[in-house]
């Protein structure tokens, strides 16, 4: 792709907890003149928004619909309990579902992790947004299961969180329309995520290797003393060695020894 085919932009979704900083700022230093722009969408939101061009590529949170949209897996999250500071469950490094049973267990309208059966008792009424479950866990309401980035995103005071290792966890991808040919800027992307070099060979600055026969033709020239020089071309003596004048029979002998 020459320097005339690059967009001069690309758009970049990323839902609530996940964090791009660190691949935005490769993208700045590896292409300078393509401008990255930042796209915020809820989790129900991206799909939709990449399956409309709203957004070249995304990180969303699995699953998506994989007729509509690629989609690579980046990590699982870790899903934790938010709590008031007092409650008497962070006396303990983790807690498991068995033990919220006899908890108000929240569960918003956005809620991003897939349960069978939610633990706990459910509340009279369910929250519209996570931002909003928050507000009734800090009120002393109940408790919320959530993916630990969004509990670091809802940060208050006067709350902190316990890990669930038995809770259902939230996978986070980079995603984008399905097409028989991913564009360039999408590779360069996932190629940063993925933490390819600059040289690698599927990023668009990717020099391809050179044939061996060439290589070999290369060696047999050095042998020959390069390329045009012939079998009269003279060579550069080995480093730290001084020529003999004359060559073997025309060189000094040192003094014998002992004489």
């Amino acid at each position: 792709m020459t320097g005339s085919d690059i967009p001069s932009s690309f758009r970049l979704a990323y839902v609530p907890g996940v964090t791009p900083t660190k691949w935005v700022r490769v993208w700045h230093e590896r292409l300078p003149h393509t401008s990255l722009e930042l796209v915020q969408a809820t989790a129900a939101e991206a799909p939709g928004l990449l399956a409309g061009g709203g957004a070249d590529a995304g990180l969303v949170r699995l699953p998506v619909d994989r007729d509509v949209l690629s989609a690579i897996p980046l990590y699982t999250e870790t899903t934790v309990v938010v709590i008031p500071k007092d409650h008497v469950a962070t006396a303990a490094e983790e807690v498991s579902l068995a033990e919220l049973s006899d908890e108000i267990v929240l569960h918003p309208l956005d809620d991003l992790l897939d349960w069978e059966t939610l633990p706990g008792r459910p509340a009279v009424e369910r929250p519209a947004t996570t931002a909003d479950a928050i507000e009734l866990v800090a009120a002393g309401v109940g408790v919320l299961l959530v993916p630990q980035s969004l509990a670091r995103l809802h940060h208050r005071k006067d709350l902190t969180y316990r890990p669930v290792p038995d809770a259902p966890e939230s996978r986070v991808a980079l995603s984008w329309p399905e097409a028989e040919v991913t564009p360039d800027l999408v590779e360069e992307f996932i190629g940063i995520v993925r933490g390819r070099t600059v040289n690698s060979t599927r990023g668009r600055a990717a020099t391809p290797p050179r044939p061996a026969k060439d290589k070999a033709k290369d060696k047999a020239k050095a042998k020959r003393g390069g390329a045009g020089g012939g079998s009269g071309a003279r060579q550069k003596p080995a480093a730290g060695r001084k020529p003999q004048a004359g060559g073997r029979s025309g060189g000094k002998r040192g003094k014998p020894r002992g004489r």
